[in-house]
């Protein structure tokens, strides 16, 4: 039992155990689901990953997610996604697990404003397997990128620091806190540093302040101010971030201002105060005073002191100005040292007074020294000298002895020669002058002044007895007599003046003068003796008988003619008869009466020809020459000479002035000879006329001339004249009594006395005086105190008796006196010394003076430095050195040294004079030049020719680089070798040995050459060295196989290796060896020394150079290895490569980005601009073609398109209302016309209007700113860009000025420039307004840089608005009133039109309401049979108004009963007109088989909808035109009778349109909801007769198999169409409630929701909208079952017996005619669901809905309203039918169970976009009955129409009950009439048809007419 208990327990152990274990194991098998979503890493939970801001957009974020599972794949078992990704910065790839940032046009900155400093976005994953959700959090950290640089918080900073202020101060601390400069960016690169850098305006301020903290700013100061140096500081602090990368750190500079306030750190200074050259220091000053002696004091006192005693503080701005301190004055020390017992000093005004009379036998003079020191203790005080001079009483003026003194003086005198006085010139002339102030035996120290002539003649200076010299030639010719006066002055006071005649004698200076040098006289031979023959005149200027002229004849008279020795007559010889053709040369000689010795003499010659004694001599006159003087003032008219000459035979004569009068001042009589004065003279103009005169007795040679002098005499007609260019503006030192102040000159151009100028004082003659000279002084001493201007009026006079005057007034201004310090004599000494002269060589002297009595000037050096180099002589100034100087311990180049030396006072107290020493230390030459090489070696060719280089030697000299000592060059040595110095030469600065000529040497010789290096020191050094030149054999010169090689092109992109070519030579037994000597200098080709390939060492650039030309040499081994070369003819050829050009090159835009402008008004293909790009390649390289990347605009268009190969952009669109819009896009160049490298640039274009222009109105034609445009713009854009950086001005347009009322005027000579600019950082334009402003307030620099463009005189007039803007503006100020006026206006306006508006808008509503009811009218009128023709009349109603206007009558009529407005009622009753005429007339016109006539009207075949807005006309699809009676065609109509019962009506239409052909369509109003259209077969109103009995007749033989897929005949539906239950009146008043039923949910405002397709039909009781696709089908979940499966679970609610027709069905007589089209689109159809159950329209058992929307038909107008005519029963002409609107296609027979949604062509992109109907206001009150229109005025009584329509039914009903059963319908081949059989039995069927039509017609009387 025990055993049997154990064995339990351990089984139910072992059972529990196994039960855990399978629970674990299943546990753990379910586990492995739930893994996926989870990370597959360790770690926490959250990812961190960082970005950098601003990272490019597709930075991926985090590479791999590490989810586990996998969202790709056919059976995915994640699927991720993003959650809180705030503004979609994040992009997730959910196959790759990766996430990318999104960064598309924006940028990820982490810095303000955006501040995104993190990024959380959850990654979630859902689990598919389990449904679990995992949501993973991603945070990115955005780090800091320093993109930003600090900014100053002020654009300038301003500290004011005293100058007393200590070294190391804080002085500015105003870059703490927010003052300074803030980073936004974060870290270290947030963090500012603060530095101050270099200023180059101002160069001391950086080591004059510091910033030692850096990070705080806080400026500290380094160095000490001084106000009086500098005032103000510009300093440059520099704030830089801290970067950790020192290269990306970013900085910026502000200004920190630092004035310096004035401090109490100088003390007073005397004035004046002239400074020392370059210093601060006041030059010593000297007071002046001058005391007469034993004068009382009360008469001097106070002293006066020129200039007056004042000091002044040099500390002048120190503030508050109570802080400053005053001046104490005081007499610190003077000599003699009794001063204070005469002389005291107020100690604050300095006032000096006299304490006692002076004895000057005592003291002359007094020198004292005056202090003056500051009042608060100051310890500098300032010193002047005080200079009182004890005077002389002076009362006596100077007199010379004489009043009177004559001298006389030679001509021909030197300079310096004394003056006579007497004619002998045997004694000098003696002029004594004294002072009775001074003794007689005394020299009496007087100054003598001459008022005139003072630059011929001086007076001695010194002594009693003073003697007048020559200072400059004279001439007695040009002046006789010299008289001027004379004024002695002793310095106060003048003596009388006295007159002094200087005559000058004459001298025998002037030889006699003939006019001619020879003359031409003409005798005959019946002359006799003693008959003149030529009176010859010579002139003298000489006087007395150096003036006195004798003639006589030397040689060539042969004794015939005789001359008197007086008057120079030459006449004929007594006794002497004269032969024809003699000739006579006489040379006559003119001598003056001089002693022999100095007797001047010239001669002339005569030449007399004899001639025969016919009428041939010329008239003659008396004299040859006349001389006479005339006055100035002769009289006009006045007989001056006769000038009377004498013919021999007696002709008469006419005289002429042939010359000498171009004025034509004289007139001469031509027949008497009298010469009289025409014009008043002028000897002021011309003083001398010498007058030609002729006198001619009419034949060739019969003419004679004589000359005229006339002197023309002085009349004193002038008035002194000053001269204006002597300085009026005159300037006197004060207290100095005789100062010199001035000149004055005046000259009167009249002659003699009359010429002479007197001067005169006309004021201020007790203070002034004037010289005969014209001097001015001053007569007393001057006090500046008292005044210190004077106008001073000078009068000159002339000596006439009667004299002539003029004044000039003269400005002196009285300037005080000033003292000097010691002077050098030059201001700067620069002198050369020698390096290396021994210490104490004395090099310069240099020189100071003091103007100061009794100083004494020593010297000293100022500069501490040169005191180790130099020593200064204080008394002597000679400087000398005390070591020698080496030029090469100089660091610089110029090796000088400058010093300053003064020269002071020995007393010490002034200022010393300064003056600079500049020692420039000239340069020995130190070093000789040694050449590398004792012996150089080289080789020859012996035909080598000139210029070939040998061998190059080398010298250097180590004398300082640069100095001229150190400059090396080369010469030859002649001497050595001749020879070799004839065929060889060395050039002169490289040391090459080249060949002087072409070589012709024999080979083996060898040449020595002396080459000597010399250099340029001094002195010269040099040094030789010997070159050997060996002469080669021919045989061992290789020889090249060409001289040129010219190989193929090699392209730039050859690679490096690449063979170029191969030059070969060729040599005896040699080994040839290959170098490249010239051409290769970039070392781009490479030769092989052995082979001779060149190739291609270095890339090539074509666009760098296009081709080399190298030279290559083969030399031998041999000479290779002596490290020679042997250029000659022979081994040199040259190679010539061309580099190929390759396309390595993209273009480049000459802008990054181009910007311009288009108008709104421009019009397509516009130029907007041009761009260009450039390419460095050549040929089709470089050929651009251009295209544009532009993003769709507006429909898919593009708005720009550029020209291919000329890069110009056009508009390829409108622009219009689409200002302030702007397209941004790119353009890319391709080079190689399209095949090539590309590039792009960015293209903004802004749309513009005049509204952004101005308007640049400048003088000048509008061709020629055409012409300059260019230039014109990048002015203007330089200017617009200084203030919006990267602006672009565009020119709108170029043309003539307008101007005047409306700008309608044009004016051709100015031009108008219509610009606007484009703001690159808005992408729009510059608001017109501010471009006036950044253009008008440069308008004078835009006009200076205008002008070389716009020529001379060319400029800008002015700038204004266009003239569009402009003319509105001129409109609104028109009005009168201000903004705000009119905005008052405005709102009164509105306020007293309010109740107006409201009654205009109830009067429109009413009016559209009438519109409404028009447009309806016409619609119905549209949709009306054509009318009969004119000829024959209508029947009666239906043959007048047609199908549709009757079956639209009953249908608005029973759609209307329930309304209440005469309107609605109108409208009811024609919608009830179209659907009952259309049913008529199917009826009437039917073939017995079922099928329609083709020879309906055309409105009969047609169905039309009316509604309110969108009338619709389309074909009728349900019947069967031109189908056969075949029986193919009859199982067909069989089949589609079939389905009737089977198919949804939707289905069934679309099947029978199927059946029917293409031309079949369907559709439904737009206000007839898609809930009326799933019954609209089933509705006994419009379905045909014939085709209702084949369904009644199939419902019978089919019994009640399959109740859901076909309609019982014996349901309700049915019985009350065909049985007799309900009467026709009742079933018509059935109709009549049901069509008002279904009117109501038309009309109610739920009406525009549609349907969604993605839920079913059966819905609950909401809105949903149904988005119509063209291609999409959708099928309701209710409609899905096959028509034998199980019926689905929604209830099927069947459709009211009474349901309303939604479907009109008519025939179309041709299928390839469509209907025509709506005016308008139609509404899309739509519908509503109401119940809370599911509910369906469809009959039992459909399969399925097909629902196809109304296509949108084109916009094509509405057709014109008909015209209403007469009241005669003729109908009215309709227009045509528009063009046919185009059909939905329609799915096979095979496919109608399927679904299809179709959809028009044009239809919005979604439901929300639908137009939306309004819903209908509440109803209200009914408005008086109107009158209706057309035939709807004739139905007066709606029961009768019931009653009517009623009676149609019941005949309907009665008459076309078809057979149960057609066995075979007769297939009709063609449509054709029907057989008269036929017709007769349809007749008979449809006769009580007729019947109702007749009552209607009863009803409605024939004058009924059509709409």
């Amino acid at each position: 039992m025990l055993q049997q208990f154990c064995l339990w327990k351990w089984l139910a152990v072992g059972i529990a155990v196994a039960t855990i274990l399978a629970s674990s194991l299943a546990q753990n098998d379910e586990d492995w689901q739930y893994e996926d979503c989870k990370l597959a890493r360790t770690g926490p939970p959250a990812t961190i990953v960082p970005i950098d801001e601003e990272s490019r957009n597709g930075t991926i974020l985090v590479d791999n997610m590490l989810i586990k599972g996998t969202a790709a794949g056919p059976d995915p078992t994640i699927e991720l996604s993003l959650k809180d990704n705030v503004d979609y910065w994040v992009i997730l790839d959910p196959i790759s697990q990766r996430l990318y940032l999104n960064s598309t046009g924006r940028v990820l900155d982490r810095d303000p404003p955006m501040s995104i400093q993190s990024i959380v976005v959850q990654v979630q994953c859902v689990n598919k397997k389990v449904g679990t959700i995992i949501n993973h959090e991603v945070r990115i950290v955005v780090r800091d990128r320093n993109d930003n640089s600090p900014q100053f918080q002020q654009q300038r900073y301003y500290v004011a620091v005293n100058e007393l202020t200590p070294v190391g101060t804080t002085i500015f601390t105003g870059f703490s806190g927010n003052n300074g400069a803030t980073d936004i960016d974060d870290g270290p690169n947030g963090q500012i540093e603060y530095v101050i850098q270099y200023n180059p305006n101002d160069k001391t301020s950086n080591r004059t302040f510091d910033i030692p903290l850096t990070l705080s700013g806080a400026v500290v100061l380094r160095e000490r101010l001084n106000y009086e140096e500098k005032t103000r500081y510009f300093v440059i602090v520099q704030a830089n971030d801290r970067a950790q990368n020192l290269h990306e750190r970013r900085t910026s500079t502000t200004t920190l201002t630092v004035d310096v306030l004035d401090g109490d750190d100088l003390g007073p200074m005397f004035l004046p105060c002239v400074l020392v050259n370059n210093t601060r220091d006041c030059r010593p000053l000297t007071y002046q005073a001058s005391l007469p002696e034993l004068t009382d004091p009360v008469h001097v006192n106070p002293i006066s002191v020129t200039p007056p005693i004042q000091a002044i503080d040099q500390d002048r701005n120190i503030q508050p100005p109570s802080d400053r301190p005053g001046i104490l004055y005081s007499i610190l020390v003077g000599t003699p040292e009794d001063y204070p017992q005469y002389f005291h000093m107020n100690l604050t005004t300095a006032e000096l007074t006299l304490l006692k009379p002076i004895n000057r036998d005592l003291h002359q003079k007094f020198d004292l020294v005056i202090k003056a020191e500051q009042d608060n203790g100051h310890p500098l005080p300032a010193f002047a000298n005080l200079h009182i001079e004890v005077l002389d009483e002076n009362n006596q003026k100077p007199y010379f002895t004489k009043s009177t003194y004559e001298g006389f003086i030679l001509e021909s005198s030197p300079v310096g020669t004394t003056i006579s006085d007497s004619r002998n010139l045997t004694s000098p002339l003696q002029i004594t002058v004294l002072d009775n102030d001074v003794e007689e035996t005394k020299d009496p120290q007087l100054h003598l002044f001459l008022n005139d002539y003072n630059t011929f003649f001086t007076v001695t200076q010194s002594g009693i007895t003073r003697y007048l010299t020559l200072l400059q030639p004279v001439d007695r010719e040009a002046q006789q007599l010299y008289t001027f006066s004379m004024i002695a002055s002793d310095g106060v006071q003048e003596s009388t003046p006295v007159t002094v005649n200087i005559v000058v004698i004459d001298a025998n200076d002037n030889s006699p003068t003939f006019s001619n040098i020879s003359y031409n006289v003409k005798i005959y031979t019946d002359m006799g003796p003693g008959e003149g023959v030529i009176k010859l005149t010579a002139v003298d200027a000489d006087e007395g008988p150096n003036g006195q002229i004798v003639y006589e004849i030397l040689a060539g008279d042969q004794g015939d003619f005789i001359i008197n020795d007086r008057t120079g007559l030459i006449a004929i010889a007594p006794g002497v008869v004269l032969s024809v053709g003699r000739s006579y040369a006489l040379t006559v000689k003119a001598s003056d009466s001089a002693p022999p010795a100095q007797r001047r003499s010239s001669i002339t010659t005569v030449y007399i020809e004899v001639l025969p004694p016919n009428n041939q001599s010329p008239p003659r006159f008396p004299q040859l020459m006349y001389s006479l003087e005339v006055s100035e003032a002769m009289r006009t008219g006045a007989i001056l000479l006769n000038l009377q000459a004498f013919d021999r035979e007696g002709d008469p004569i006419r005289y002429l002035i042939e010359n000498g009068d171009p004025q034509q001042v004289f007139n001469l009589s031509q027949s008497s000879g009298l010469l009289a004065l025409g014009k008043p003279l002028d000897r002021e103009s011309t003083d001398r006329y010498i007058l030609i005169v002729t006198a001619s007795d009419g034949r060739p040679d019969g003419t004679s001339t004589a000359t005229v002098n006339i002197v023309v005499t002085d009349v004193n007609d002038n008035g002194p004249v000053f001269d204006m260019f002597l300085p009026k503006n005159l300037s006197v030192q004060e207290e100095e009594a005789n100062a010199f102040v001035g000149q004055v000159r005046a000259t009167d151009p009249d002659a003699g006395v009359n010429g002479q100028v007197h001067y005169s004082l006309a004021n201020f003659k007790n203070l002034f005086r004037i010289t005969s000279n014209g001097s001015i002084y001053t007569a007393v001493k001057l006090n500046r105190e008292v005044r210190d201007y004077y106008e001073l009026i000078v009068e000159a006079t002339d000596g006439a008796v009667d004299p002539r005057r003029s004044t000039l007034t003269l400005a002196i201004k009285v300037l005080d006196i000033d003292d000097n310090s010691p002077v050098f004599t030059n201001a700067s000494y620069s002198v050369l010394v020698p390096e290396n002269l021994p210490p104490g060589t004395v090099f310069l002297q240099i020189e100071a003076k003091d103007v100061d009595l009794g100083s004494n000037v020593t010297y000293r050096i100022r500069t501490q430095e040169a005191l180790e180099y130099f020593a200064l002589n204080k008394y002597t100034g000679e400087l000398s050195l005390l070591k020698s100087l080496d030029y090469e311990s100089f660091s610089d180049t110029d090796a000088t040294f400058t010093f300053l030396v003064e020269a002071f006072d020995s007393k010490g107290t002034m200022p010393p004079g300064l003056a600079t020493v500049t020692v420039r230390v000239k340069d020995m030459n130190d070093y000789s030049p040694v050449f590398s090489k004792t012996l150089y070696r080289g080789m020859v060719a012996p035909d080598a020719v000139k210029g070939t280089v040998i061998t190059t030697v080398s010298a250097e000299d180590q004398d300082p680089p640069g100095t001229p000592a150190s400059r090396v060059r080369y010469k030859v040595d002649v001497v050595q070798f001749p020879y070799s110095a004839s065929i060889f030469d060395v050039e002169e600065n490289s040391g090459r040995v080249v060949t002087r000529v072409n070589l012709n040497e024999e080979p083996s010789t060898v040449f020595k050459l002396v080459v000597i290096a010399y250099d340029d020191g001094d002195p010269v050094k040099f040094n030789t060295t010997t070159v050997e030149i060996a002469v080669l054999q021919p045989s061992v010169i290789p020889r090249f196989t060409q001289d040129e090689y010219r190989p193929p092109p090699v392209s730039e992109s050859a690679p490096k290796g690449t063979v170029v070519t191969v030059v070969m030579a060729a040599a005896l037994n040699q080994t040839i060896v290959y170098s490249i000597v010239s051409g290769n200098e970039e070392d781009v080709f490479a030769i092989n020394n052995r082979t001779g390939v060149i190739s291609v060492k270095k890339p090539l650039d074509y666009e760098r150079v296009t081709s080399y030309e190298l030279r290559v040499q083969a030399d031998s081994l041999q000479v290779v290895r002596s490290n020679l070369r042997v250029p000659s003819k022979s081994n040199t050829a040259k190679v010539f490569i061309e580099v190929k050009d390759e396309n390595d090159h993209a273009p480049v835009f000459t802008k990054k980005m181009y910007i311009g402008g288009v108008s709104e008004d421009a019009k397509m293909f516009s130029s907007v601009l041009k761009v260009k790009a450039d390419d460095k390649d050549t040929g089709n390289y470089s050929a651009m073609q251009y295209r544009l990347i532009i993003p769709p605009i507006k429909d898919g268009k593009e708005g720009f398109v550029i020209e291919a190969y000329t890069g110009l952009i056009k508009t390829a669109m409108l622009f219009k209302n689409m200002r302030r819009s702007y397209f941004k896009f790119q353009v890319i160049a391709t080079d190689d016309y399209g095949k090539g490298l590309s590039s792009k640039a960015d293209v903004l274009v802004s749309v513009v209007n005049q509204l952004d222009m101005q308007v640049i109105v400048s003088n000048v034609p509008p061709t020629l700113v055409e012409q300059n445009k260019d230039q014109l713009i990048g002015i203007l854009e330089r200017y617009v860009q200084d203030q919006i950086p990267g602006a672009t001005v565009v020119v709108e347009s170029i043309g003539a000025r307008r101007f005047g009322d409306g700008y309608s005027e044009e004016d051709y000579t100015k031009s108008d420039l219509m610009v606007y600019a484009i703001d690159p950082q808005t992408n729009r334009a510059i608001m017109r307004n501010e471009l006036f402003k950044f253009l008008d307030g440069k308008l004078l620099d835009i006009n200076k840089e205008f002008q070389p463009y716009l020529g001379q005189g060319g400029r800008i007039l002015e700038i204004r608005t266009p003239d569009v803007v402009a003319n509105v503006k001129k409109q609104a100020q028109a009005v009168g009133y201000t903004e705000g006026a009119l905005l008052a206006l405005a709102v009164i306006i509105i306020l007293c039109c309010m109740p107006a508006i409201l009654i205009v808008m109830v009067s429109y509503r009413q009016f559209k309401e009438r519109q409404a009811e028009c447009a309806k009218t016409a619609r119905i009128q549209m949709a009306l049979p054509a009318g009969k023709p004119a000829s024959t009349a209508a029947n009666n109603l239906y043959e007048e108004l047609g199908d549709s206007t009757i079956l639209f009558l009953l249908y608005h009529f029973q759609q209307s009963r329930g309304k209440k407005s005469v309107l609605e009622e109108g409208d009811r009753q024609r919608v009830i007109s179209s659907f009952a005429s259309r049913a008529i007339e199917a009826h009437k016109q039917s073939n017995i088989n079922g099928s329609l006539n083709n020879n309906l009207p055309k409105s009969s075949s047609n169905i039309t909808f009316l509604s309110d807005e969108n009338p619709l006309t389309t074909q009728n699809p349900l019947y069967v035109e031109g189908v056969t009676q075949s029986p193919a065609a009859a199982g067909l109509l069989r089949k589609r009778s079939d389905a009737l019962d089977t198919l949804s009506p939707m289905q069934l239409v679309l099947r029978d349109a199927s059946l029917g052909g293409s031309h079949r369509a369907w559709t439904v109003p737009a206000h007839v909801t898609k809930r009326h259209a799933p019954g609209s077969l089933s509705r006994p109103v419009i379905m045909d007769p014939v085709q209702w009995q084949q369904e009644r007749l199939k419902a019978e033989n089919e019994g009640t198999e399959n109740q859901h897929s076909r309609v019982d005949i014996s349901s309700p539906l049915f019985q009350k169409i065909s049985g007799p239950t309900l009467t026709v009146k009742e079933k018509a008043r059935q109709f009549e409630q049901q069509a008002l039923q279904e009117m109501k949910q038309v009309k109610s405002p739920d009406v525009k929701s549609t349907r969604s397709p993605t839920h079913s039909i059966c819905l609950q009781e909401r809105d949903n909208t149904l988005e119509q696709s063209p291609k999409s089908v959708f099928a309701s979940p209710c409609l899905r079952s096959s028509p034998l499966s199980s019926p689905t679970p929604c209830e099927v609610v069947e459709p009211e017996p009474s349901a309303v027709p939604s479907v009109i069905i008519t025939h179309h007589d041709y299928p390839e005619e469509l209907s025509p089209p709506p005016t308008r689109k139609p509404t899309p159809p739509s519908f509503r669901i109401k119940k809370p159950v599911c509910q369906s329209f469809l009959a039992p058992q459909t399969k399925g809905e097909v629902t196809e929307n109304i296509p949108d038909p084109p916009k094509t107008p509405p057709p014109p309203p008909p015209l209403l005519p007469p009241p005669p029963p003729s109908p009215p002409l309709l227009p045509p039918h528009p063009p046919t609107l185009p059909l939905a296609s329609v799915p096979s027979s095979s496919s109608l169970p399927s679904t299809q949604h179709l959809s028009p062509a044009k239809h919005s992109k979604s439901p929300a976009k639908q137009p939306a109907v309004p819903p209908p206001a509440a109803v209200p009150e009914p408005p008086p009955r109107r009158e209706l229109k057309g035939i709807l005025k004739n139905i007066q009584n709606l029961a009768a129409i019931e009653k009517s329509v009623a009676n149609m039914y019941s005949q309907i009903d009665k008459n076309h009950v078809l057979p149960k059963h057609i066995s075979k319908l007769k297939p009709v081949a063609t449509p054709e009439l029907p057989t008269p059989e036929a017709a007769a039995e349809h007749n008979q069927q449809n006769g009580n048809l007729s019947c109702v039509v007749e009552e209607l017609e009863k009803r409605f009387p024939s004058q009924s007419t059509a709409l």
